[in-house]
């Protein structure tokens, strides 16, 4: 019903020929990633971002007919339709507009309006309406009844139920509800105070005590902030119509006169004008008013939980998209006290090889003996990196094996801290169980960690999008509506990076356009009975892979070292004999060709360009022979922890410090400075100009340097700068910046203050650890 096509094209400033094709294709099956990789041509250049919004858009309005032609079959069938309340359906360009109209006709329970229509009111309510001039007063009299099912017995029942069924034909009238409802949200504000007996037990809450703000005003992070003190019962809200404080004998508000313009009611002296302008403001407090109030909490909700799923998903991106340490042997630890730090030891490949449990801290203080284990394994293995888990004895350990690596320099480590966000989900699920069945859970994840390291975005993939923790809020929000935008997220990234075909896990392969959870496990089995596949083409050879699913997923997957060097790039095989024309101009062949950047850059495009594959095309396949199979992610860095600063208590106002950006909110950045705690750098404290999104500086897993403006140790709150001249503040206490709980600095774990036997390495241990790696070497 709906012109989908123009309406879309116009918010996305396209033509409508592109919307149209994208549409075809999505309703076809294709994914996006794979129409805006391979499908250029027909849909105009749409990138991914675009297409997302093109399909988001597209559900809205489908729901939205969906939902118009239920309401006008409701109408229908009620015997109520009239040419012009279909009419208005059919040119209601939202939801909200839908619902509006539909109102009065909405079955509801019984109301004092439906009572006093049954008792015979409304031709009372008419007559008083129409022709002010009559008399209320006297006028009652006619409809005064004692007997029936309805008896309306004196003066009081007969008036009251008048004014019932004119404030429920005030509440009901679409077009005067629509402007009331746009009249508040750009006048009213949104105003907060604290229960009585609350304010300790909501301190976090504290910048809400006695707050207000304009709706439109109100960012993200703060609607949320402000709805989660409500919920936790610590704040009372109140939702505002920016006009003063409603008195029996206060002037009609602005919402008040709106209302009587409309049914044509003033006052004028005339007998019904009281009765009447008292019908107008009864059903503006008492009914429209509240009804706009919670109107306006549901697009308050709506708005920051858009909002928020957005943050959540850019930082769930970048994190996906983080720099991986690549296939280098490494060890995963994954911290703990009484129960020890669990070792994992993973090839290059991600192979788990080895594993153990040392215990260098409190209570057992094993500290010698731990890294002499540690030592050993890394000679053994021939060990690169160190992943360090960032929870629970975290920099106590980095500590260990900041003392390894001072002690034992010519094992070349490398150190790293990395997030455990969601490990401990992915060591109790399914898929690490089937991996790993022997294994202890907690081993498990210090496999996870290891692999995070070396590719961030084949490991991450194993966890459930909500459970990795970059968002804020995020238990607030529409758990179906979040779960979609982080798949899409993880999707768009997979397929962004491409798959090793012949090492990928299911997980990672149930991420790949077309594939799926099913063909994935599929595709494992096909590798396990018949080794790695030599090119893409046998992928056809995979059961219930059929020619739809192979020409989404073909163009993602890499083979390296495979038959033909074209299956290790991103060059679809569908566009095959578009290489071969390019090999036959140049008269080269592939092996020679592929990768060399001045003979591919002296090529025009538009010669290589046909019916079927268009300029955009075949600019794609010679920029990926350029780079075959380039990696869009950055370089790999670790961030370097100051030493003697592992506590909150170790910080000093003007520190400059190294840290590792773990969150991005609206309001600010968290980062990670070691000290169990991150720390908050403000929007305004990020550049020097002005910016209206923290993206636009940092971003999830960036390394920065940091000063530190603030502690307020008492609420946990660290306040950082990366303008590393800026002054600081005149007195302790950070003031608070308005983002409520998220602007909090996070608290981790608190853990002890170390280990007293993590001291400089004994002669004694330095020679067991020289006579263990001479073992080693003699087997």
């Amino acid at each position: 019903m709906t012109n989908f096509i123009s309406i879309i094209a116009k918010e996305l400033v396209v033509r409508d020929e592109q919307v149209k094709a994208a549409i075809e294709l999505l309703d076809g099956g294709a994914t996006v990633p794979f129409i805006a990789r391979y499908r250029k041509e027909a849909t105009g250049t749409l990138d991914d971002a675009q297409l997302r919004t093109l399909e988001e858009r597209l559900r809205y309005l489908r729901e939205m007919d969906a939902r118009r032609l239920a309401i006008i079959e409701s109408i229908k069938e009620q015997g109520k339709l009239t040419p012009e309340v279909e009419q208005a359906l059919l040119l209601a360009d939202t939801k909200a507009r839908l619902e509006d109209i539909y109102l009065p006709f909405k079955e509801k329970r019984r109301t004092k309006a439906q009572i006093a229509k049954e008792a015979g009111l409304e031709p009372l309510a008419d007559m008083l309406l129409s022709d002010p001039m009559k008399d209320p007063d006297k006028e009652y009299k006619a409809f005064i009844k004692t007997d029936g099912e309805h008896p309306v017995p004196d003066k009081k029942a007969a008036l009251e139920g008048a004014r019932a069924i004119l404030v429920e034909r005030f509440a009901e009238h679409a077009d005067l509800t629509g402007s009331l409802r746009e009249e508040m949200w750009g006048r009213g504000s949104l105003g907060s105070k604290a229960r009585d007996g609350k304010r300790r037990e909501g301190a976090k809450f504290a910048d809400y005590f006695d707050f207000t703000e304009p709706y439109r005003n109100l960012p993200s992070h703060r609607i949320l902030a402000l709805l989660r003190g409500e919920k936790e019962e610590i704040l009372s809200l109140d939702f505002g119509d920016g006009e003063v404080a409603d008195t029996r004998d206060a002037p009609a508000t602005l919402y008040e006169n709106r209302i009587a313009v409309t049914f044509g009611i003033s006052r004028q002296g005339r007998p019904a004008d009281a009765f009447l302008s008292d019908s107008v403001r009864w059903a503006w407090r008492t009914r429209i008013k509240p009804g706009l109030g919670l109107d306006i909490r549901m697009r308050l909700w709506q708005e920051a939980e858009k909002e928020a799923v957005r943050v959540f998903a850019a930082n769930l991106r970048d994190l996906l998209l983080a720099a991986p340490a690549g296939g280098r042997a490494t060890i995963g630890l994954d911290p703990g006290f009484r129960t020890g730090v669990k070792v994992a030891v993973v090839d290059r490949t991600g192979k788990m090889v080895d594993h153990a449990t040392i215990y260098p801290h409190e209570p057992a203080r094993q500290w010698n003996e731990s890294m002499l284990t540690l030592a050993q394994l890394c000679v053994k293995h021939r060990i690169e990196l160190v992943a360090i888990g960032n929870g629970t004895a975290s920099r106590e350990t980095e500590k260990l094996v900041a003392d390894l690596i001072r002690l034992k320099p010519d094992l070349k480590l490398t150190k790293a801290i990395v997030s455990e966000a969601g490990a401990s989900v992915y060591s109790a699920s399914a898929f690490a169980s089937k991996e790993f069945p022997d294994l202890d859970v907690s081993i498990r994840g210090a496999v996870s960690i290891a692999r995070r390291l070396q590719d961030p975005l084949g490991e991450l993939v194993k966890v459930p999008p909500a459970a990795i923790g970059v968002g804020q809020y995020q238990h607030d929000l529409s758990q179906h509506e979040l779960a979609r935008a982080l798949d899409a997220t993880v999707e768009d990234c997979v397929n962004a990076v491409g798959v090793d075909l012949n090492t990928a896990s299911v997980p990672l392969l149930a991420r790949v356009s077309g594939i799926g959870e099913s063909l994935a496990q599929n595709i494992v089995a096909h590798r396990d009975a018949n080794g790695p596949f030599p090119s893409r083409d046998k992928l056809k050879d995979v059961p219930r892979l059929g020619p739809k699913a192979f020409e989404q997923c073909a163009g993602f997957l890499r083979i390296r070292d495979g038959e033909n060097p074209l299956d290790a790039s991103g060059v679809h095989p569908e566009s095959y004999p578009v290489v071969k024309k390019i090999l036959s101009a140049t008269k080269s062949d592939i092996k020679a060709l592929i990768g060399q950047s001045k003979a591919l850059q002296v090529l025009n495009p538009a010669s290589f360009a046909d019916d079927r594959f268009g300029l955009p095309t075949v600019t794609d396949i010679i920029r990926e022979l350029e780079k075959p199979g380039r990696d869009p992610r950055p370089e790999f860095k670790t961030a370097t922890f100051k030493e003697g600063v592992e506590k909150i208590s170790d910080l000093k106002r003007g520190m400059i410090l190294e840290a590792t950006i773990t969150n991005v909110a609206a309001f600010g950045a968290f980062a990670d400075i070691g000290v169990h705690q991150d720390g908050l750098i403000h929007i305004s404290a990020m550049a020097e100009k002005r910016i209206s999104d923290p993206r636009e500086v940092v971003r999830p897993g960036q390394v920065v340097k940091v000063k530190v403006l603030d502690i307020d140790a008492p609420r946990n709150r660290i306040s950082l700068t990366l303008r590393l001249s800026d002054p600081l503040p005149q007195s302790g206490g950070q003031k608070g910046t308005g983002g409520g709980t998220s602007a909090t600095a996070r608290a981790k774990p608190e853990k002890s203050s170390g280990n007293a036997a993590g001291g400089a390495l004994g002669g004694a241990l330095a020679a067991a650890m020289a006579k263990a790696a001479e073992r080693q070497k003699g087997r």
